[in-house]
């Protein structure tokens, strides 16, 4: 077996068909091929009886999944960034199986979880976070929004989470997310194998657990529910509190173009179902893979790492309205398939 081939393995286990992502080193970051063949196994163990539930985890003890392959999207799109076209249409279509899945889809998600981990894991019948879960959709720090269905889950968390975690890609962390409403269930990461023991057998974990709620949870319900990126800054800066004006810095830190983009998108989301979300999402992946924004922000944060971005345009007064328009236009016949 090639190395391509081990970075995801699929195994039954009694009842329990499991996925691996198997990339320990890479933080078992997702990618195009990855996407594709655990779509694939998705089929057959939908159409095999003696599958009853489906479970995904990490290799490792880092990471979950930590995103997408930003770097292969880096390298291939600097030319044309319309090469990475199909490498979002088939991540979509994935998140959107696993959201439509008939049998119970359990996403163990331990360690890391961003960008393309979320898509593949938020999406399940049932979310299991541990003490080393580390949420965040960090993706206006690098050009891009908060895609892989976060039109459709962010809008649905609880008060104005969603907003705050997605324009400033702010961290969960494991009894967080259960606050958030990120995931359903929360156990001692030394205790998987036993889940996992239990899963063979088609005994799902319980949920319900009792968790504080977020600390700043009232300032981000007022500071985030406002009706344009301009009045939630406005906002925080009338709080005046060291969270809110931090809150205010790191926004004003991403890209203008898809601040701008991510908080229409939510408020967009939270209107349509999830199909329709996923088609905003292809269209908003399209002109974002075509701006100047994502190769400055992978250059800045993960290429050169000199954490200085130079984003175009450079601020919101710029980055307005009509300038993010065309990310939102309908595509006729190209729009994505499902």
């Amino acid at each position: 077996m090639s190395d391509t081939e081990n970075d995801i393995l699929f195994e039954r286990r009694g009842r329990l068909g499991l996925v691996t992502l198997n990339r320990p080193k890479a933080m078992n970051a997702l990618t195009h091929d990855m996407a594709l063949r655990l779509e694939r196994q998705l089929d057959l163990w939908r159409d095999d009886d003696a599958v009853g539930l489906v479970a995904i985890q990490g290799a490792g003890e880092k990471a979950f999944c930590a995103g997408g392959d930003i770097r292969a999207l880096y390298d291939q799109g600097r030319e044309d960034g319309r090469r990475n076209w199909p490498f979002y249409a088939d991540e979509y279509r994935l998140n959107t199986k696993i959201k439509r899945y008939p049998k119970p889809y359990v996403a163990l998600m331990d360690g890391v979880v961003m960008g393309g981990g979320v898509g593949v894991s938020i999406h399940g019948s049932l979310r299991v976070a541990t003490e080393r879960t580390l949420f965040a959709m960090p993706e206006t720090g690098i050009g891009l929004f908060p895609d892989v269905g976060g039109t459709y889950f962010l809008p649905r968390l609880r008060g104005q989470v969603g907003m705050w975690l997605g324009l400033t890609g702010s961290r969960l962390k494991g009894a967080q997310t259960i606050a958030a409403g990120v995931c359903d269930a929360i156990v001692d990461s030394d205790r998987l194998p036993e889940v996992l023991a239990g899963l063979e057998e088609g005994i799902l974990p319980p949920t319900g657990q009792e968790v504080a709620d977020l600390a700043e949870r009232e300032e981000i319900d007022w500071c985030f529910s406002f009706g344009s990126v301009e009045l939630i800054l406005k906002a925080l800066q009338e709080r005046g509190s060291e969270w809110a004006l931090k809150q205010r810095e790191t926004i004003l830190g991403k890209s203008p173009t898809c601040t701008r983009i991510a908080y229409r998108q939510i408020r967009e989301g939270a209107k349509l179902e999830f199909e329709g979300c996923m088609r905003l999402e292809y269209r908003l992946a399209r002109f974002c893979m075509t701006q100047p924004d994502f190769y400055e922000g992978v250059r800045a944060v993960i290429i050169d790492k000199d954490g200085a971005p130079k984003w175009s345009p450079a601020d919101l007064g710029a980055a307005n309205d009509a300038h993010v328009a065309p990310a939102f236009e309908a595509l006729g016949g190209e729009e994505l398939q499902l």
